[in-house]
């Protein structure tokens, strides 16, 4: 708890100095921050939703592709090639961006359904995370790759996209989806 209380402080010494300074600091999957006359400061929540992308080593030239597509929609996917820093904690990276995420994308594949590790990891933690939202509120989204059966569990609780044959058709698929809960969402 220190610790998080000492990087929460350096967080704001930062802030401070470049704002101070008269510069704009933008926080990935917050805001920016901008100066403002008398030492004030006025702050822009990021509007896009946060999409963490869930898939075997194996698969990532799919997501990449998933995640330009929804990088194009306005959205802000969440890839750990893409946004891990080096010398991160990557695991604790990963569980941070999955629970604050406003989507999760489990991707699956032949690959991925048969794999232990990671994605097995990452999919449990979504499906936690779904059974704390509200009622009716979409998070976890499944997509398929490939012709690959579905873990019983999923098949059981959410409806799936397929970005097979037809890659462009199931990502419109999936980016209305998205755009269609956070519009509920919102109103």
């Amino acid at each position: 708890m220190a610790a998080v209380e000492g990087s929460v402080r350096q967080l704001a010494q930062i802030l401070r100095k470049c704002l101070a300074e008269g510069r704009a600091v933008h926080v990935e999957r917050l805001g920016t921050f901008r100066p403002a006359p008398g030492g004030r400061f006025t702050f822009r929540p990021d509007p896009r939703p946060a999409v963490f992308l869930a898939y075997a080593v194996e698969d990532a030239p799919a997501v990449e592709r998933i995640f330009d597509a929804l990088a194009d929609a306005g959205f802000a996917p969440w890839m750990d090639r893409r946004k891990l820093l080096p010398g991160q904690d990557w695991r604790r990276a990963i569980e941070g961006a999955i629970e604050t995420a406003d989507y999760f994308v489990a991707c699956f594949s032949s690959i991925s359904v048969r794999k232990r590790g990671n994605f097995q990891r990452e999919v449990r933690l979504a499906m936690e995370c779904a059974e704390r939202a509200p009622v009716g509120e979409v998070f976890f989204i499944p997509v398929r790759l490939d012709e690959c059966r579905l873990p019983e569990e999923i098949r059981r609780r959410w409806h799936y996209v397929d970005l097979f044959p037809f890659f462009d058709e199931g990502v419109k698929k999936l980016v209305q989806a998205i755009r269609k809960e956070s519009r509920r969402r919102a109103a």
